[in-house]
């Protein structure tokens, strides 16, 4: 299999390296072709590689540096005064082509200023979208976009969003025209904001987006479509507050397990089943946000991300770099945008 190269910020995250790193240990053990840039402090990193085989430590390369992108950093305040921080080493270094892809769980503002600004977007793109997979009841996957890297954006911007999100169903999981919906406060052609409204109007003109309609929020996990798309500060709400949700659930799963004789005797019965639903139900489970559109892969993974969660991140942006993503959505999006203005 043909090598690739990750550019990880070792220092994004609220728990930094201790986070970072063994999570990358894990993915250079899954994958033998796999070869990463840790970008961060040395002080930090290398007490962390200690004991590791010559196999592994001869794929890591650390590159120094002790400045980073704090999470209280502005965008524009990032761009300009954080030259030389963790996570703009790890963009240049995909930007010089020195890697295929970037991970970080830092700043999300700011890593989608550096990303635009240094990796530029694809033709006919105006703005990336944070997208990620959400568990649905069918076990199909569903795309939502934007979950924030536009907190406002315009019609014209979530008929991009339903673009990229179509071709993104097609190209990773091979969906035969995708169904697509924009989340509303109603199913009814009437509901919605002005700009929900245009863009509805607008995706039902264009012959290679298989345009469904309206989507509410009770339905986000039906199954019922293939991408959803609202707006970055919509698509946010939505991703908090849906893990926040999960994690109750689990929390309350767990207790009513220890409670009662007969109850633990039958969970531990079932225990295996038990731990695929709590899997399942855990938000970090589908850990790892692509931000789409952009000319080179990025990857966000969530900031209170755990080991195991962040090597999903990494895993993704190694699914991603195999399939070429941004190469595939750029020729599916030149054709559907020429026919969009033929």
């Amino acid at each position: 299999m043909t090598s690739l190269t990750l550019a990880l910020d070792a220092m994004g995250g609220d728990f930094g390296p201790r986070i970072t790193v063994p999570a990358t240990l894990q993915a250079l053990r899954l994958h033998p072709f796999l070869n990463v840039i840790l970008v961060g402090d040395k002080a930090q990193i290398t007490p962390l590689l200690q004991d590791i085989s010559s196999s592994i430590l001869n794929r890591i390369i650390v590159r120094h540096t002790t400045e980073t992108v704090a999470m209280s950093d502005q965008p524009v305040f990032a761009l300009r005064h954080r030259k030389q921080s963790s996570m703009r080493l790890a963009l240049e270094a995909v930007r010089e082509g020195e890697a295929d892809a970037c991970v970080s769980a830092g700043n999300t503002g700011a890593l989608m200023a550096m990303s635009k600004v240094l990796l530029k977007t694809l033709s006919g793109i105006h703005r990336p979208a944070l997208v990620s997979c959400l568990p649905a009841v069918n076990q199909t996957p569903v795309y939502l976009l934007d979950l924030g890297a536009n907190v406002t954006c315009d019609a014209q911007g979530l008929v991009q969003f339903a673009l990229m999100g179509t071709v993104l169903s097609e190209v990773v999981d091979e969906t035969s025209s995708p169904k697509v919906a924009l989340l509303n406060v109603g199913v009814e052609e009437i509901k919605g904001n002005e700009q929900v409204q245009k863009a509805a109007q607008l995706l039902q003109k264009i012959p290679h987006i298989n345009y469904v309609g309206f989507i509410e929020g009770n339905d986000l996990y039906s199954g019922d479509v293939d991408v959803i798309v609202c707006d970055g500060f919509v698509g946010n709400i939505t991703l908090k507050t849906s893990e926040g949700i999960a994690r109750l659930l689990v929390q309350q799963l767990k207790k009513g397990l220890t409670q009662g004789f007969f109850v633990r005797l039958l969970a531990k019965l079932i225990a295996p089943r038990i731990r695929s639903v709590l899997n399942k139900m855990n938000p970090d489970h589908y850990n790892g946000a692509t931000l789409l559109g952009l000319r080179a892969i990025v990857i966000k993974s969530h900031g209170s991300a755990d080991e195991a969660a962040h090597l999903r991140a990494i895993n993704l942006a190694v699914t991603e770099a195999q399939r070429r993503l941004p190469q595939m959505i750029e020729q599916r999006l030149e054709s559907i945008l020429l026919d969009t203005k033929s």
